[in-house]
């Protein structure tokens, strides 16, 4: 044997263990900056947490390898889904938190200390960001900066944002697959109405988050973006969208009294960590259904509401707020259109489909209690 042939599976197994080199590559983010970094990163910096959401699925059990710190979002506004990841991932316990820069509690000297090459950011910071100089300040000392979003224009910027992640991370053959799935669940629901022809549409109300903070009045809603869209693609009518092309809008009670939706959705999450009222919906992972029920009942013995047609009739829901900031949507398009149309999509199960995404990309066990709803014919 000659003594190549000897050494061979040494060799490959040396090789197994030597890094594929980064390459600096230039990559444009959701505002069309183009920014040049050695990818894939080896030192990642979540300006927003919960993009976890997106680099789990595209790393799974190695999602934690190159992440050095993150923003506090997660803790504060989806505890949950941080349990689970604690969870599964002990040490991130010890990840250092970093705040929200526009709102100036972001310390860049800990980010600086941390030597991360890119600290991800959410496009409604861009202009805090921007203003303070920022961008200028990280780059000289050697932090590139990149926009993602998966909030103010999901539509337009979800697509990139997952593929510049999977730049990022090293996985963008992961991110193609992510993508393709994503997009094959939200056409069962958009092709079968496309199918069905003139498919009357439900006029559709869905509020943002009551109960959380302040005065629980009405009425906090989204235009034609966001849940707004997920409405229509599920075969609703968003009649927020009839007022605002932005994607957050304030209706007046008058105006939704006058609309009169055939249903109401309201958003909900685990907020106890930052609400002063208490009396928001909790709809999440593991979420008491029970529980959430008693809440969303409350919810519409606010003034105008009981007058509601969707009330009268018991066609009144609660949806987990997070799936306003992932590229999840794919679950709450199949629950609206189950609400919406459910002679049409009888054989859809969102929970099915939710529980089959964590199988299939997620290194977190899924756990149910995502939506809820109130009993029909007002019982």
């Amino acid at each position: 044997m000659s003594l190549f042939k000897r050494l061979f599976p040494a060799l490959v197994a040396v090789a197994a263990f030597i890094a594929v080199p980064a390459m600096a590559t230039e990559i444009t983010d959701v505002t069309g900056r183009r920014v040049e970094l050695d990818l894939p990163a080896k030192r990642v910096l979540l300006g927003e947490a919960r993009q976890i959401h997106v680099a789990a699925a595209l790393k799974g059990e190695h999602v934690f390898d190159t992440i050095v710190g993150w923003r506090d979002d997660l803790i504060k506004k989806d505890p949950d889904s941080y349990t689970a990841y604690r969870e599964r991932f002990p040490a991130i316990v010890d990840l250092p938190l970093f705040g929200y820069i526009p709102s100036g509690d972001f310390s860049l000297e800990a980010a600086i200390a941390l030597k991360p090459d890119v600290l991800t950011l959410n496009l409604e910071a861009q202009q805090a960001v921007e203003e303070s100089g920022f961008i200028e300040k990280a780059a000289a000392a050697g932090i590139a900066v990149v926009f993602l979003d998966f909030r103010v224009d999901p539509a337009k910027n979800s697509v990139k944002s997952v593929e510049i992640l999977g730049a990022l991370f090293g996985a963008e053959a992961r991110a193609k697959e992510f993508i393709a799935w994503r997009q094959a669940q939200i056409a069962l629901v958009t092709d079968r109405l496309a199918a069905a022809g003139a498919v009357a549409r439900p006029k559709v109300f869905i509020e943002r988050s009551p109960g959380i903070t302040g005065e629980t009045a009405c009425c906090r809603t989204f235009g034609p973006a966001n849940f707004g869209e997920m409405v229509e693609k599920a075969g609703g009518h968003n009649i927020g969208s009839d007022v605002a092309t932005t994607t957050f809008v304030d209706l007046n009670p008058e105006q939704l009294v006058v609309a009169d939706p055939h249903h109401v959705i309201v958003t909900g999450s685990n907020w106890a960590a930052e609400s002063d009222l208490n009396q928001f919906v909790n709809v999440g992972r593991g979420a008491d259904p029970a529980a959430a029920r008693e809440r969303l009942a409350a919810l519409m013995q606010r003034p105008g509401f009981t007058t509601l047609k969707a009330v009268k009739e018991g066609r009144v829901h609660a949806v987990w707020h997070q799936f306003y900031g992932a590229p999840y949507e794919f679950v709450p398009i199949q629950q609206f259109a189950k609400w919406f149309h459910p002679e049409l999509f009888a054989d859809i199960d969102p929970d099915r489909t939710f529980r089959e995404f964590h199988e299939k990309f997620l290194p977190v066990a899924y756990r149910p209690g995502y939506f809820v709803s109130l009993p029909q014919g007002g019982e």
